[in-house]
Formats: structure tokens, sequence, C-alpha cells
């Protein structure tokens, strides 16, 4: 099926190409022509402008105010934010190539994964990054390989602050429905349980890309998404060494204690 948007115009945006898909937009590729250059813009799913549940525009608005307030070499710049008639509502960002999440896929279809000082290095920065927005009081919530973006010389971006929470004030992406927020992969335990989580729930979801990083593995898999979500709050984590022998046992008490069960046992 053709998609709409490819070949329009949006403001100075022309869409070139779809290349991503979330609940609450789609991302494309565009052409800047007064700047030749490309870049990403993120549009509103058109259908969530009349569900009166959850005020979708106010939350897709906010994370474009979220961004745009955000400066940090580690975290995707957000140029604009715009509409373009009454239905297409879009945030525009750095153009980057793919996300870790993409890199990662490639090397496991080849038998590969990250090498540990590549998967150290990277995190490093992530870390960085998120204490940065950790520091202006914001709480991701969704922290994951798909959204960290990489360039071509693999520096990553932390990107998508849409279910951002600002730590003592306003929830951006508050679920009047009460669905969990969050990636069950990559959840903590208490997201799990359906609370909103805080600081230590986006160091957990650090330690959980970290542990696929350095193993090739996810520490927990099962048939459907809730009970992945369940094994994050009931089952012990299995050693990262058990599945990569050249882990070194410093950088697996790392793992481990990002992935403590209780918020109080993990890094503050």
């Amino acid at each position: 099926m053709s998609n709409p948007l490819i070949g329009q115009t949006l403001g100075k945006y022309k869409i070139t190409e779809k290349i991503g898909r979330g609940g609450m937009a789609e991302v494309y590729k565009a052409y800047q022509e007064n700047l030749d250059r490309f870049v990403a813009v993120k549009v509103m799913h058109p259908f969530l402008i009349d569900h009166e549940e959850e005020n979708f525009l106010r939350r897709f608005s906010r994370e474009a105010k979220a961004m745009a307030s955000l400066n940090h070499p580690n975290i995707v710049r957000v140029y604009d934010f715009d509409s373009f008639g009454s239905r297409n509502h879009f945030i525009v960002m750095d153009y980057l190539g793919g996300s870790l999440k993409d890199h990662l896929e490639k090397l496991a279809a080849v038998g590969k994964r990250m090498s540990v000082a590549d998967s150290i290095k990277l995190i490093t920065k992530v870390a960085d990054a998120l204490a940065y927005a950790h520091r202006r009081e914001m709480v991701h919530r969704d922290i994951k390989p798909a959204n960290i973006l990489l360039d071509e010389q693999r520096e990553p971006f932390l990107t998508d602050f849409g279910i951002v929470k600002m730590v003592g004030g306003q929830t951006m992406g508050f679920t009047a429905t009460g669905a969990l927020i969050g990636t069950p992969a990559y959840m903590s335990p208490e997201q799990a349980l359906g609370q909103k989580g805080d600081k230590r729930s986006d160091l957990y979801s650090l330690g959980i890309m970290l542990f696929q990083m350095v193993t090739g593995k996810l520490p927990f898999d099962a048939d459907t998404p809730l009970a992945v979500a369940m094994k994050h709050v009931s089952e012990q984590v299995p050693l990262p060494i058990s599945f990569n022998p050249d882990v070194p046992l410093a950088l697996q008490a790392v793992i481990l204690q990002a992935l403590a069960k209780e918020p109080n046992e993990r890094y503050q």
C-alpha cells in the first residue's frame, strides 16, 4: 500500500521515505531544501487527534518541548514543531542513519555481538546523556536499543522522549487506559507492576541494554509481552558470563547491580 505522505511537502520538509513507526507517530526521512540537508520528521498518527480518552496532541507537543530543552552531544536535537493542515502535526529532528536495535540485529544475523570494549564505550555515552536528562528532572521511561540512534561513526544519540515524566511535576505520557508504559523486554520490575517508575527505572533499562550488547541475548524471554514483564518481577537475572565468558567480572557486577529487583539496591 502506498503511503500518501511520501513525496508531499510538510512546511519546508519534503517527505522522501518512511523510516520508522511507533504507537503515537510515524517517522520519515525528509529533505529541507533551504538548508540543503536531510532531517527526520516524526508525524503524529492523525487518528489520535480524535481520541478523547487521552490528549495525544498535548502529549506530542510536550515531547517536542522536552527534547528541545535538552542540549547534549548524545541527545537528538529538535529543530521544529509544526502542523500542516488540521491533522498533520510533526516534530523535526536530526536525521541519523539507523538505531542500535538495527546494529544488534545485523550482528545477530551473522552470529556476532558487540565487543565488550565497544559496548562500554557506547553505554558510557548513553548513560551520560541520560544523567544529563535526569539532572533536569526528566525520567525517560522507555530506554531501549530502538531509542538509541547511531550516526555513520556509530556515535549514539538518545531519542524518543514521548513518555517522559517530569519528576515532581506532570507526567508526560500517562495512560488513562491503564496500559503499561515502556517496552516489556527492557521494563523495570516496578513498571511491570504498573508503577510509574523513577530515575532508577531508567538505570534498570540501561542495564538490560548493556546485558544484551555484551551477550547478544536478552535476559528474559517468553511467549507474550506480559509474561516477559512478569519475569522482570519474579525471575533471577542470569549471569552475563554464562552467555559470554569474555565479560569481565567487574562489568558483570555493574550489570547485576543495575538489574537489582529493588530500586534501592540499584545505582542511585
